[in-house]
C-alpha cells in the first residue's frame, strides 16, 4: 500500500513538472478554434475570477479593428487545455517569437550590396494624386 501511494505521489510529481508553464501579461497568444489557428491576441491582464481556480483573463484581439475581450478560465485552460465555448472546442497557446542569426559585421553577408555600377533605388509612391506624368 505504502509503494502505491509512493508510486502515485512520484507521477503526481513528474507530471506537475511536465505541466506547461501559464499565460503572463503581455503574451502573445494564438487562439485555436476547432483546432485549427484562428486568432492573434495579446494578454492584456490576469486577475482571479471570484471562483477559486478561475481566472479572468483580459484579451486584445488582434485584428482590424482590434477588440477587448475578458475570457473566465480554469488553471488548466490558461495552460493551453483545451476548452468549449457554446460546444466549439477552443485553446490557447503562447506564441514564441523564431530566434534569429545575427550577422557579425564584416562578413560576406554584411557587406553585399546589391546595386552595382552607381544604380539608384526606385522610389514608389502609394499616393495615386502623387505620381508624375
Amino acid at each position: 500500500m505504502l509503494t502505491s501511494k509512493f508510486e502515485m505521489l512520484n507521477k503526481l510529481l513528474m507530471a506537475m513538472k511536465q505541466k506547461r508553464k501559464s499565460i503572463i501579461e503581455n503574451d502573445i497568444i494564438l487562439i485555436y478554434i476547432e483546432d485549427r489557428p484562428a486568432i492573434f491576441a495579446r494578454v492584456e491582464k490576469i486577475y482571479p475570477d471570484v471562483k477559486p481556480g478561475w481566472w479572468r483573463v483580459k484579451l486584445l484581439i488582434l485584428q482590424v479593428p482590434v477588440v477587448t475581450t475578458i475570457w473566465i478560465l480554469d488553471n488548466d485552460q490558461i495552460r493551453g487545455a483545451e476548452f468549449t465555448m457554446n460546444g466549439t472546442p477552443i485553446r490557447i497557446e503562447v506564441v514564441k517569437a523564431p530566434e534569429t542569426k545575427t550577422q557579425q559585421p564584416g562578413t560576406e553577408a554584411a557587406n553585399h550590396n546589391p546595386r552595382t555600377n552607381n544604380q539608384q533605388a526606385r522610389i514608389l509612391t502609394l499616393n495615386p494624386n502623387n505620381q508624375k506624368k
